[in-house]
């Protein structure tokens, strides 16, 4: 019988290339191929977070996706990432090497499944603060954090819908109505 070979992260870095659309989860390589509401999701919210980083001081840095490394097997691609002054990236030509304080990932047809699964599982053990899942469909933002950062799982989870604001605890004073977001 044949068993499957997953393949690490460094094997992935060396196939993978800029702007190929591909992620690794849990060793398999996982092709997006996201819709156009995808990306205007992707834009409204990078724009609100940027308007609010733009109307303070120290509020850190949002990029869109990049690559990267939860573990041996698991390279992602948030949809966007928020990274405090603290954990700011200090080459931009390089993958980050510090986890995001906040992640966002936005629904895709090929990698939704893995989203609310096996990314969320491997965001909580790994420590991210804060994920926030959007889903088109159901016009939803699953919000998951840590209420204290050696809190080993996601133990505030809030669902909320188009009469709903998103705010964050990483983000103080930010607001974001999901009416808005979701609008046509």
């Amino acid at each position: 019988m044949a068993t499957a070979t997953r393949m690490t992260a460094d094997e992935y870095y060396e196939i993978s290339v800029e702007g190929d659309r591909t992620q690794l989860v849990e060793g398999a390589i996982i092709v997006n191929e996201p819709k156009p509401i995808h990306g205007l999701l992707q834009v409204r919210l990078a724009s609100a977070i940027h308007v609010w980083i733009e109307a303070g001081e120290d509020r850190g840095l949002a990029i869109t996706p990049t690559s990267i490394t939860l573990d041996e097997h698991n390279v992602y691609g948030p949809d966007l990432l928020w990274f405090s002054e603290e954990r700011r990236p200090p080459d931009m030509r390089e993958y980050p090497e510090a986890l995001p304080n906040l992640c966002v990932e936005i629904r895709s047809p090929g990698t939704w499944r893995y989203d609310v699964e096996d990314k969320r599982r491997v965001y909580e053990l790994r420590g991210l603060p804060e994920l926030w899942l959007v889903d088109d469909r159901a016009e939803l933002v699953l919000v998951g954090r840590r209420s204290k950062p050696d809190f080993p799982r996601f133990d505030i989870t809030r669902e909320l819908g188009r009469g709903d604001t998103v705010t964050s605890p990483q983000l103080p004073g930010f607001e974001l109505a999901l009416e808005k977001l979701f609008s046509r």
